[in-house]
């Protein structure tokens, strides 16, 4: 009977076929050794009888094979032994898991004591393979099985399973058991051996149950959190909110089962201005901060929930913000007879944050002693709440040069004035930002404040001063226009006059005479002066516009040959930009394609070291035009057209100045100062928008947005109306074609009205030269009068737009109520549609823009009478 094995025992491996295995081979090779001494001493013998020489090399043979054989045996030790191989098995014999060590066939090569002890095996025949042990539970060989397939493929692998009895067939222990179970591979030290199996197997019973012990703990208080009368949420560092419990979620009407962790952040459950009150507590570095804030959530219906939070903050070693823990406290109701002095506290602290309105009170000195949120919020980059527990003036918060109109206001206060005047200023750090100031005094301390003086409300007024400023700009542009307006229309009046004396001079004068080339020049300088008078039209938007529909692209790209010849002679560069499938918009062609060209010129001009000059288009959408921030300009589809330059840019001091007519930069004679004001005219005339962005030493970048246009259902037109009507009116479009008649004579009789007598007795001259018969009308009274002394025999009416008694319009309204058929020209300084949209739909009429000359006079009158 073998005798039980003790509890020292199994500090010694129970199964170590590896070790016994080698002591066998040394003893069968010592025994080969000492037969092949005996052979090599017989060889010896007969070798002296024989041949000496022979003899003596068999012997040293015999002599290294003896050395070298016991050399490997270790019977004569060449080298140390190495002493690894003790430690790692002493380490195995030791370890408090079992393990076991096993060929690639399963069969077992070593087990340790703790590998028996843990299967209920005392000696080494009663060691058993895992298969043996584990394949009689389901969980056990399932897992077994899927490290066998691990370890195949060269795979480390471990796997937990539950057993309702222990492994070991001996074990005295009841109850289910949890094991661990490991497997690795153990590559051998000699090349080309097949590696081993190292198999660990651990019962991690106590473990399991201290973790189903620990996680009932924390589920129960889990529950006790999710169900304790007060609410809390907790928040990353950005505010992103991971926790928050059941009741904070029936409160504010959320269900926990689709809330994710990070989906919402605390601004998303705080109404009003509560979120700057929480964003004002900030914690020392390194250190933790709690506060009581009285505030209001926000429901998931909208509905505010008033609450108190009891908010804890923590801040990294740099500063940083760190993340929070809040307790949530609902606000106690009143009483049924009435509201307890806290629950009023509470309520007027809520009204308090929740005004939008910035509200601080301040000592007599100036110092801020109490803010309410928006305060925190509006000047969050002045002062902050732990700024605000120093007490600081008042005056930090605006710019010092409005520091002594502040003291004075306070000082106002503290002498309970009333009707204090209130103060725009800006704040030090944003000069871009409007506050206006009420200072109000306070008559009556109460005893809870005493040392209160006054009572400061603040509002920002940074839109309505930039609407202000917008409205200043518009009216001034307005009034320049109308001015520029009423100018261009005198002016037209007298270069008409200038040029049709200038044209009846020249018939009779040859080119030979003296006075001719005088009269060239007079005439050169009128033309002169009629682009300019154009230009001033442009920008009052009073020209005439014949719009049609466009494509971008074609316009840019023929306009681009004369682009770059524009640039010959420089260093700069033409880059255009075509932006894809633009969409069509509606303009002027030629007024269109002089916006394009003046601001290439412009760009040119602020590059005279060289550069790049840069045409870029492109679709806008809705919401890309409000990403442009431009408050002017309505949020719909545009197409854009920016002009950019490298150069040397728009100073700000000016930048609200250019285009203003006659307003230039130019050295004298280089400029007229009317190119932008013209861009701005026939842009904002397109019903477009044009923005200019600038900085010194950089370059300037104009921007034109033209609204996209929407093509509506074609409306059959009749043959010849080739522009359409003008609000309602249909204009006869001039003929424009290359071939005009030759024969400018005629003999119809035609009524002149005109009430600039230069401009009538220069056209009627002009007129009679032609064969015409010609009578003159200073108004459209007189011209009545002349059509009924005539009994309306006049073939064409030529009339003014703007006269004395009554214009153009009203004259042709009152002459088609008798003559319907009566052929009219209209001729004005204005542009068409200044006058169409009062006609009726069905009026038909001829139009001569100011000032003309007499070819282009003789020219339509011919063309209206044949057409």
């Amino acid at each position: 009977m073998t005798k039980p094995r003790q509890a020292d025992d199994y500090n010694a491996p129970l199964v170590d076929r590896g070790g016994r295995s080698g002591t066998v081979l040394r003893i069968l090779l010592l025994a080969l050794v000492l037969i092949a001494a005996a052979g090599a001493f017989v060889f010896f013998k007969k070798s002296l009888d024989n041949e000496v020489v022979l003899g003596g090399l068999g012997v040293l043979a015999m002599v290294g094979i003896f050395f070298l054989v016991s050399s490997v045996i270790g019977f004569i030790e060449v080298m140390p032994q190495r002493q690894s191989d003790s430690l790692a098995r002493a380490f195995l014999n030791s370890h408090p898991d079992g393990t076991l060590i096993t060929d690639e066939k399963g069969r077992i090569i070593y087990a340790n004591a703790a590998y028996g002890a843990l299967t209920g095996a005392r000696k080494a025949t009663e060691v058993q393979t895992l298969e043996t042990l584990l394949s009689r539970h389901r969980e056990s060989n399932e897992a077994l099985y899927r490290l066998v397939n691990g370890l195949r493929e060269g795979k480390e692998g471990r796997e937990e399973f539950r057993l309702l009895r222990a492994v070991g067939p001996g074990s005295n222990s009841s109850g289910a058991h949890w094991y661990r179970l490991k497997a690795r591979l153990l590559q051998p030290e000699e090349n080309g051996g097949k590696p081993l199996q190292i198999w660990q197997i651990t019962d991690i019973t106590t473990e399991r149950d201290d973790q189903e012990r620990f996680f009932k703990e924390l589920q129960n208080a889990i529950d006790y959190l999710d169900h304790a009368p007060a609410g809390f949420f907790s928040a990353g560092r950005k505010g992103e909110i991971f926790y928050l419990n059941a009741t904070l979620a029936e409160w504010l009407g959320l269900d926990l089962t689709k809330f994710v962790p990070g989906s919402m952040t605390i601004g998303d459950v705080v109404a009003g201005e509560g979120l700057a009150l929480i964003q004002s507590v900030q914690a020392e570095p390194g250190l933790k901060k709690t506060v009581t804030l009285d505030l209001d959530l926000r429901k998931s219906n909208g509905q505010s929930l008033p609450v108190q939070i009891i908010h804890s903050v923590t801040s990294m070693r740099d500063g940083a913000p760190g993340e929070s823990r809040t307790i949530v406290l609902a606000r106690e109701k009143s009483d049924a007879g009435g509201q307890s002095a806290s629950a009023a506290a509470m309520r007027f602290t809520r009204f308090f944050n929740n005004t939008p309105m910035a509200i601080a009170s301040v000592d007599g000195d100036g110092r801020i002693l109490r803010t309410n949120a928006p305060f925190l919020k509006m000047f969050s980059g002045v002062v902050s709440r732990d700024d605000l527990e120093k007490a600081p003036r008042l005056e930090t918060i605006v710019q010092e040069s409005d520091r002594p109109h502040l003291a004075a206001a306070l000082a106002a206060a503290k002498d309970r004035q009333g009707d204090i005047a209130p103060l725009d200023t800006r704040t030090p750090t944003d000069e871009a930002r409007y506050f206006r100031f009420y200072v109000n005094a306070v008559i009556d301390q109460s005893d809870e404040a005493p040392e209160e003086a006054a009572i400061v409300y603040a509002v920002e007024v940074t839109e309505q001063k930039a609407l202000e400023a917008q409205m200043a700009q518009t009216q001034k542009m307005n009034a320049v226009g109308t001015l520029a307006g009423g100018i261009a229309h005198d002016f037209n009046n007298v270069l008409t006059a200038i040029l049709l004396s200038s044209d009846h001079l020249l018939l009779q004068a040859r080119p030979a005479d003296a006075s001719f080339a005088d009269l060239i020049e007079i005439k050169r300088n009128a033309n002169r002066a009629a682009v300019l008078v154009r230009q001033l039209l442009a920008f009052s938007r009073k020209q005439t516009m014949r719009p049609s529909v466009l494509n971008l692209t074609d316009v840019v790209g023929d306009l681009r040959m004369l682009v770059d010849r524009l640039l010959s002679g420089t260093n700069v560069r033409l880059d255009v930009q075509y932006g894809r499938d633009l969409w069509p918009v509606k303009t002027d062609l030629s007024q269109f394609e002089q916006v394009l060209i003046n601001l290439c010129v412009n760009a040119r001009d602020a590059m005279p070291e060289g550069g790049t000059l840069t045409l870029r288009t492109r679709n806008l959408t809705a919401a890309e035009v409000s990403a442009f921030n431009y408050t002017y300009m309505p949020a719909e589809d545009m197409v854009l057209i920016e002009v950019a330059d490298n150069g040397t840019g728009i100073a700000p001091e000016i930048m609200d100045k250019i285009f203003e007519p006659f307003f230039t930069t130019k050295d004298v004679g280089k400029g007229t100062g009317l190119g932008l004001a013209m861009v701005y005219g026939i842009v904002k005339q397109s019903g477009g928008y044009i923005q200019p962005e600038s900085e010194v030493g950089k370059g300037t970048t104009f921007r034109v947005f033209l609204p996209r246009h929407i093509p509506e259902p074609a409306v059959a037109a009749e043959a010849g109306s080739i522009d359409g009507a003008i609000a309602g009116a249909e204009v006869v479009p001039l003929p424009v074609s290359p071939q005009q008649p030759e024969d400018l004579t005629g003999s119809a009789v035609i009524l002149l009205v005109e009430d600039e007598e230069a401009v009538r007795r220069g056209g009627k001259r002009m007129l009679e030269t032609r064969g015409y018969t010609v009578h003159e009308a200073g108004s459209g009274v007189e011209a009545l009068s002349i059509m009924e002394e005539l009994d309306g025999k006049v073939d064409i009416v030529v009339s003014d737009v703007v006269m004395p008694e009554m214009d153009g319009p009203t004259l042709l309204r009152e002459l088609r109520k008798t003559y319907p058929d009566m052929k009219f020209i209209f001729v004005s300084g204005y542009a068409e549609d200044a006058f169409a949209r009062n006609l009726p739909p069905e009026s038909k009429f001829g139009f001569l823009p100011k000032p003309f000359s007499l070819k282009q006079l003789a020219v339509v009158v011919k063309e209206t009478l044949d057409g």
